[in-house]
């Protein structure tokens, strides 16, 4: 039987990562309720950090192999080039791996420059990962059909070589063009969308909505204060953020959230948690943060929206808590439509904020008589390749859909993002609802 000392360093790597994916899981099922929230935010955080440097373990050795290994036996490698080279490499891993720390460590009212470098060699790393595997990918289906998978010559060594230099410059590009995407403001989406039994008093009646600006390592309150400008601007009747707001607890960050205090939307400013508002372990600071910005959270519960017209014309505003209150057994919360739509009937128009797009799709199996399901959580993917993991992993990835007849699904594709300072297949979204009577 093999010991653990004779597996390869990635079978070792995969242990590792199998082992702290089940202390998270021992965590979430046995320790969550028995732990104070500050223990258990830091025991989290530490372990989602442990887990993603145990798996990112595997493709950092890959990446030395290809970018470093490749060439030892080259007439270059003993050159002064080489030597930096091996060096960048190092410190490029070393940046990558240490991202998932910078939230532990390293959040603020600004970002910090080491916290920027970090997150982009992770978007760079992905990226990478990314090439690396595809060409290799190619080059062995290329040797496989031209059956020269046992011959060995200066082709096949020219063409190893190639894999490795295509793949950083690619990199290079996209993540330079990844950058620049996300250094720019977001768009400004108007939509139309007709909703079933809106009175007529409210036709034209204009929500502004907000997602996934996650304040934290990377976003500061240069960007959210810059947020709030454009959304000013637009002049909405109300406004939404439909979850991920941040990454940190509230205390910490106060000082970045202080610009939503001027968000003004004379009909209010609305809130539902996402899944990285229960990855803060913070929740009941926060909605106390809000509740003094007069931001309201939809805690399962719903608001009529009173026509500025006629009083005897509204429509019911719910929001449900973030699915993954109930993964992580967060006390006191979980998604609850029953209790979120309580007092709401199909005799009027009902619109409801669920940061998940997987929530709204059980929200309309429950309750198929919603009208409109304001989401976020996909990002559109924020940046290639992972644009289409999320289109996978989501029954709605990012804009209009339309369910039946009567309902409408709005995904937005963040109007930050997450982490990585880069979009690449997609682009950050204020977006500018404008509702219509049927």
């Amino acid at each position: 039987m093999i010991s653990f000392k004779q597996l390869p360093i990635e079978a070792k790597a995969a242990v590792a990562a199998g082992v702290v994916f089940f202390s998270m899981m021992l965590s979430r099922s046995y320790l969550a309720e028995k732990l104070d929230f500050r223990t258990r935010r830091w025991l989290l955080r530490l372990q989602m950090a442990l887990f993603a440097n145990t798996l990112m373990l595997m493709g950092s050795l890959h990446v030395w192999r290809s970018t470093v290994t490749t060439f030892t036996r080259s007439s270059a490698a003993s050159s002064f080039c080489f030597m930096l080279w091996k060096i960048a490499v190092f410190m490029f891993l070393v940046l990558a791996h240490s991202s998932f720390f910078t939230l532990l460590f390293l959040v603020a009212e600004e970002p910090y420059f080491f916290s920027l470098a970090a997150y982009t060699c992770l978007g760079a790393y992905i990226i990478l990962i990314f090439f690396l595997f595809t060409l290799g990918s190619v080059e062995q289906a290329y040797k496989f059909l031209a059956g020269r998978g046992t011959k060995a010559g200066t082709g096949n060594k020219n063409r190893t070589a190639l894999k490795p230099v295509l793949s950083v410059l690619l990199t290079v590009v996209l993540t330079v063009v990844g950058l620049l995407n996300a250094s720019q403001p977001p768009t400004v989406n108007s939509v139309e969308i007709p909703v079933h039994k809106l009175p007529s008093t409210m036709n034209n009646l204009k929500v502004v909505l907000l997602s996934d600006i996650h304040l934290g390592p990377t976003v500061g309150k240069t960007k959210l204060a810059m947020i709030v400008r454009m959304v000013k601007a637009l002049k909405p009747d109300i406004t939404v953020i439909v979850g991920d707001l941040s990454d940190a607890e509230a205390k910490i960050i106060r000082p970045a959230v202080e610009p939503l205090g001027e968000l003004d939307s004379p009909l209010g400013t609305y809130f539902v948690t996402g899944n990285h508002e229960y990855y803060t372990s913070d929740v009941s600071n926060w909605f106390e943060l809000l509740k003094s910005f007069n931001i309201q959270p939809l805690h399962n519960e719903n608001v009529k929206i009173v026509s500025p017209k006629s009083a005897s014309d509204w429509f019911c505003l719910a929001g449900v808590d973030d699915i993954e209150a109930d993964v992580l057994r967060y006390s006191g919360h979980g998604m609850d439509l029953k209790k979120a739509l309580r007092g709401c009937s199909s005799e009027h128009a009902i619109v409801l904020l669920a940061h998940q797009p997987i929530a709204a799709k059980w929200a309309l199996q429950e309750r198929p008589d919603i009208n409109l399901i304001l989401s976020g959580h996909t990002h559109g993917g924020q940046i290639f390749p992972l644009n289409a993991g999320a289109y996978l992993l989501n029954p709605f990835f990012v804009g209009l859909y339309q369910v039946g007849q009567n309902t409408f699904v709005y995904v937005s594709p963040g109007t930050m993002y997450y982490g990585i300072p880069m979009r690449l297949g997609s682009r950050a979204e204020i977006t500018e609802i404008i509702l219509r009577s049927p």
